[in-house]
């Protein structure tokens, strides 16, 4: 059984950083793809960015790019997302997951990824 377990969201005001972290367990860390979701109140989950099972590959969403850095550890089986210059609307829950085997094309589609974890909540505000 491989699971995803977010840690290192909270409160921050903004402007300021946050890195979050989501460790994975139970699979082969390594061969997976791994995304960044976010889901706000009363809105659809939603792609933020994604880097592949090697690390050379990295893909944002445009509302985040050039504030959001994904990175991972393949010796710690751990994925970051680090966040600066936070906005109001950075505001959401944040998922980790894990895709498998899907094309490149698909990678910002939840449906791709066959794992998730529980999600951890950012909020920005002052």
């Amino acid at each position: 059984q491989v699971t995803l377990v977010e840690s290192g969201g909270g409160l921050v005001q903004p402007g300021g950083s946050l890195r979050l972290s989501c460790g994975v367990s139970g699979g082969t860390f390594h061969r997976y793809t791994m995304g960044w979701f976010r889901q706000a109140p009363g809105k659809e989950r939603e792609f933020v960015g994604v880097i592949s099972w090697s690390g050379l590959r990295t893909l944002y969403a445009d509302s985040v790019k050039d504030r959001f850095t994904i990175s991972r550890d393949n010796a710690k089986n751990t994925v970051y997302l680090q966040m600066i210059s936070l906005k109001p609307e950075d505001t959401a829950v944040y998922y980790c997951a894990a895709d498998v085997d899907s094309a490149a094309s698909q990678w910002s589609t939840a449906v791709a990824y066959d794992y998730w974890g529980q999600g951890i909540q950012v909020t920005v505000s002052s």
